[in-house]
C-alpha cells in the first residue's frame, strides 16, 4: 500500500475500523488505498504548445453514497521524452482552479505535471472550471458529497449532513479535508500511472488551501518525495491563542475537538511526513500563522525542512521566496543543486550591555548577498510589526542588537538570508513575475523569549519613543508594496503604527513629507483591528486628497477627523494596525470607481512623523 499507514494490520485495511470513530490519522486512512480502484480516465482535450503535450482530463475519485465523484485536471509533459520524468502535482487554493500556467511552468523545467481541480463543481461551469476549459466541457463533479467551497461549513465540522460522507453520525470523514485529500491522492495515482513518469520521483506543491492539502497528502502518502506547502498547512487551528487583549483561533470546530485534533489537525499529520518539506509563506499570513508553522514542522521526523518568509506581507510571496519551490523540487526530484541549510541563528539576552543580540551564520554553499534581521514584541503573528534591526556583517556572520522599550511583552526574532543563485531563474510563466530571480530567501528558525525571561535577564530598555515614525533613509524596509511599479494602482503599506514604539498619541496628527512632481489624487488609509477581533471591530478609514505637483518636497498634515468611514471620523490611533498610501484604493465590495490615472513620476516618501 502506497501509504505511511502500512503498519496497520490486515484487519484494519479490510475496513473493520470504520465501525467506530477513528481516533488517529492512521485509523482514519486505514481503509483507503489510492491505487485500488480504476481511475476511468477521460481525455477531454489534448493539444501541443510551447514544447509540451497537454491534456484536459477527468478521473474517478471514488463512489460515495452510491454516486461517483470525478475530478478534472490539467496534465502536461515535455513533447520530447527520452527517459522517465519526475512528476509534480499542483494543488490550487481556495476560490481558484486547476491552472495551465502552473503545468506549463513545470513542464518547461522538465517535469510531468498535474494540476487538480478540486474546487470545481458540476453545474456551475465556468465557475472554477480548469484554466482554458471550453463551453460544454465537463467539470469536477463530487456527486452526492460536496467538499468544495459551496459547502464552507464542512471545513471545520465533523457533523453529519446531506452533502457529507455520513448523514447519520458524527465522523472525521464528514470533514471536507478528508475528501479533498482523498481526491488529491487519487491525483497522485493518475500522475504515477502516466507512461513517461517515474513513480519513485513524485512531488506536491500547493498554495493557501492547496498548502493545507499539500501537508495532508504528504502526511498520508509515502509516494511523495518532496513537498512545498505555501501560506497554509499549520497545526493548532482549533486551539485558542491568548493575545494581548483577548483570545483568537482559526477554527471553531463543530464536533468532538479531541477527535478533530487527532485525526484532522496538521500537528497530527506532521509526524507521519516522510519527505523533505520547504514552507513558503508571509510573516503576517492569516491562513498559516507563522509561529504555528514552526511548531508544526518541528514535528516532522528526520526530514530536511526549510522556511522562506516574505517580510511584512500577508498571503503573498516575494520573488525571492517564490523561487524556493522549483529549487526544492529540483534538488529532491532531479538531483539538482542542494539548497543551502537553514541558517544557524542565536538569540542572546546575556550581553555586556544587556541589550538582546541576534547572531546569524548562514551556510555559504551559495554566496550570501545579505541578511535581514527582524524582531517584534507583538504576540499576534497576523498583525505584528516586524522591526528591522541594524545588521553588522563580519565575513559571513551577521549580528544585530534588538533594543527594547519595555519588558512587559515577549520578544520574537528571526532572520532572512538572501543567497545568490548559481544562475538566474525565470518565473515568467507564473503570474506577476517578469524579471529573472537572482536570489533565494532562506529564513532562520523563529526565536522567542517571554517577558519573564527578559526581566530575569535584567534586559536593558534602551529604545525610546519619538515623533519620527520613518525618515526613509533605509528606503521602504519597514513597508510593503502592492502592485509595485504600476503607479496608477500602487499601494504602500506599513504596520509600524501598531507597534507601541510608534503608536500615535491621543491628540497627535500625522505629518507626511513627500515629493510629487505632478498633481495626483492619493488615498491615505488606516485600518483598525486588522485581525484583532478580540480587541475591537475591524474598520477602515480613508482620507482622499488631491496633491498638487511641486518641484520640491511638501508636507501634508492629517488629523483624526480627516480619516472617515461610513460610521464617521476616526476617533483614536490606539487600534490602528495598518497605514497605507494608495494611488488607488477601494474596499472589497465597494462600488466601482473610475479607472485611476497617474500623472508623472512615482511618489517619493521622505518623512512620516507625529505632531501635536
Amino acid at each position: 500500500m502506497a501509504s505511511t499507514l502500512a503498519l496497520l494490520d490486515s484487519r484494519a485495511l479490510r475496513g473493520t475500523v470504520t465501525d467506530r470513530v477513528p481516533q488517529s490519522v492512521r485509523e482514519l486512512w486505514a481503509d483507503f488505498d489510492p491505487r485500488q480502484e480504476a481511475l476511468e480516465v477521460e481525455v477531454i482535450r489534448e493539444w501541443r504548445e510551447e514544447g509540451g503535450v497537454f491534456r484536459h482530463v477527468r478521473f474517478l475519485v471514488g463512489t460515495f453514497k452510491g454516486k461517483s465523484a470525478r475530478m478534472t485536471a490539467i496534465y502536461g509533459c515535455p513533447s520530447a521524452v527520452t527517459e522517465k520524468l519526475p512528476g509534480v502535482m499542483h494543488i490550487h487554493g481556495g476560490g481558484q482552479r486547476a491552472f495551465l500556467h502552473e503545468v506549463k511552468f513545470l513542464v518547461a523545467r522538465g517535469y510531468a505535471a498535474l494540476s487538480v481541480n478540486w474546487g470545481g463543481t458540476a453545474g456551475k461551469a465556468p465557475f472554477n472550471s480548469v484554466e482554458g476549459a471550453q463551453p460544454g466541457d465537463p467539470n469536477t463533479d463530487w456527486g452526492a458529497v460536496d467538499p468544495s467551497q459551496l459547502n464552507v461549513p464542512g471545513y471545520n465540522s465533523m457533523l453529519p449532513g446531506p452533502k457529507q460522507f455520513f448523514e447519520d453520525r458524527e465522523h472525521p470523514k464528514n470533514n471536507n479535508w478528508y475528501l479533498l485529500t482523498l481526491g488529491c491522492r487519487r491525483g497522485l495515482t493518475f500522475l504515477e500511472q502516466q507512461p513517461e513518469v517515474d513513480p519513485r520521483r513524485l512531488g506536491v506543491h500547493g498554495y493557501s488551501m492547496g498548502g493545507n492539502l499539500t501537508m495532508y497528502v504528504a502526511g498520508t502518502d509515502d509516494r511523495v518525495r518532496a513537498a512545498v506547502p505555501g501560506v497554509g498547512g499549520q497545526g493548532w487551528r482549533w486551539e485558542p491563542h491568548p493575545f494581548v487583549g483577548g483570545v483568537a483561533q482559526q477554527e471553531q470546530v463543530k464536533g468532538d475537538v479531541d477527535v478533530f485534533r487527532r485525526t484532522l489537525s496538521f500537528e497530527s499529520y506532521a509526524p507521519l511526513i516522510r519527505c523533505p518539506v520547504l514552507h513558503r509563506s508571509a510573516t503576517n499570513d492569516h491562513h498559516g500563522w507563522m509561529d504555528d508553522v514552526y511548531r508544526t514542522n518541528a514535528l516532522i521526523p528526520g526530514q530536511p525542512t526549510r522556511y522562506c518568509w516574505s517580510p511584512h506581507l500577508g498571503h503573498r510571496l516575494t520573488p525571492e521566496v517564490a523561487v524556493g519551490m522549483p529549487l526544492w523540487l529540483d534538488q529532491y526530484l532531479k538531483d539538482g543543486p542542494a539548497v543551502p541549510e537553514t541558517p544557524r541563528s542565536e538569540l542572546t539576552l546575556q550581553t555586556s550591555d544587556r541589550i538582546p543580540a541576534f547572531r546569524v551564520t548562514p551556510q555559504p554553499a551559495w554566496p550570501v548577498a545579505r541578511c535581514d534581521i527582524y524582531y517584534s514584541i507583538d504576540p499576534d503573528p497576523r498583525a505584528r510589526f516586524w522591526r528591522s534591526a541594524d545588521v553588522v556583517r563580519a565575513g559571513d556572520v551577521f549580528t544585530a542588537k534588538l533594543p527594547l522599550h519595555t519588558l512587559d511583552a515577549p520578544l520574537f526574532a528571526f532572520a532572512n538570508v538572501y543567497h545568490t543563485l548559481p544562475q538566474p531563474l525565470s518565473l515568467a510563466l507564473l503570474p506577476g513575475h517578469r524579471e529573472p530571480v537572482r536570489e533565494l530567501c532562506l529564513s532562520s528558525l523563529l526565536h522567542c523569549r517571554s517577558d519573564q525571561e527578559l526581566r530575569e535577564a535584567k534586559t536593558a530598555t534602551t529604545a525610546a519613543r519619538g515623533p519620527v515614525i520613518d525618515d526613509f533613509s533605509r528606503g521602504l524596509r519597514d513597508w510593503y508594496q502592492l502592485n509595485a511599479g504600476n503607479l496608477a494602482h500602487q499601494q504602500t503599506w506599513t504596520r509600524k503604527l501598531t507597534d507601541p514604539l510608534w503608536r500615535g498619541p491621543a491628540d497627535a496628527k500625522l505629518i507626511l513629507t513627500l515629493k510629487l512632481p505632478k498633481t495626483n489624487r492619493l488615498s491615505f488609509v488606516v485600518q483598525l483591528n486588522e485581525w484583532r477581533s478580540y480587541r475591537g471591530k475591524r474598520s477602515t478609514f480613508v482620507c482622499e486628497r488631491e496633491i498638487p505637483g511641486a518641484d520640491t518636497a511638501q508636507s501634508l498634515t492629517l488629523g483624526l477627523a480627516d480619516f472617515v468611514s461610513a460610521e464617521g471620523p476616526l476617533r483614536s490611533w490606539s487600534e490602528v494596525d495598518q497605514f497605507g498610501i494608495c494611488a488607488s484604493f477601494a474596499e472589497r465590495g465597494a462600488a466601482a470607481k473610475p479607472p485611476p490615472v497617474w500623472h508623472g513620476p512615482a511618489l517619493v516618501l521622505t518623512r512620516l512623523e507625529w505632531s501635536h
